[in-house]
């Protein structure tokens, strides 16, 4: 009778034991930890999304000085609009961190700032309007994709962890990105690269 009694606790240690386990297991999908870390998918979703708020600030100082310094008034004028677009997405963005109950402080992204500073190379070159126009666009849709891998991720985390309202809005913001991303892709194929190959046929044939 000892022996069977022993037994009998041993399993309900283990059954207690699981269960705190599958408690704990939940818990790090929705509680932030401590630090700087990356224990939870939760501490990685806080991250990424710090990374993209401040890709989306040094955004919004940029795309002016783009904008003014591009020929094409077809391709001003779409730099202008997404210009006020990732003002809505930092506002959007601080909707999210709000959701969260989170700041989105602390985080500076290299990756942006590496983007925009080839992009600003790109600015600086001498040549012919229309190939300029055109080399910004290609920096500019570099960073579109940077931004859209980014926004498909957090939505994807977020999803997971049903944060539902976090990933609408988020999703709102993705849209947009790759509306963008398709109005460069329409004006470069349209216009600007036409542009461009046409003043190339010209400089050989004089």
């Amino acid at each position: 009778m000892k022996k069977r009694s022993t037994q009998k606790n041993s399993q309900q240690a283990r059954s207690q034991s699981r269960g705190q386990t599958s408690q704990r297991s939940t818990k790090a999908k929705s509680v932030r930890t401590d630090g700087e870390e990356l224990v939870t998918l939760y501490d990685l979703l806080v991250d990424e999304l710090r990374d993209l708020y401040d890709a989306e600030n040094q955004l919004v100082k940029a795309l002016p000085k783009v904008a003014a310094a591009v020929s094409s008034s077809e391709l001003k004028e779409a730099l202008e609009e997404h210009f006020e677009q990732t003002r809505g997405h930092v506002e959007r963005l601080q909707d999210v961190f709000e959701h969260l109950g989170e700041s989105p402080r602390g985080t500076h992204c290299d990756g942006m700032e590496g983007l925009l500073k080839e992009g600003q190379k790109m600015m600086e070159k001498k040549g012919e309007d229309a190939v300029i126009d055109a080399g910004i666009i290609s920096a500019a849709q570099r960073v579109e994709h940077y931004e859209i891998a980014g926004y498909g991720c957090v939505i994807s985390f977020a999803k997971r962890l049903g944060h539902s309202e976090a990933a609408k809005l988020l999703s709102e913001i993705l849209e947009e990105e790759k509306a963008a991303d398709e109005k460069l892709t329409e004006i470069a194929e349209s216009a600007v690269n036409v542009e461009a190959e046409s003043g190339d046929g010209q400089e050989e044939a004089a």
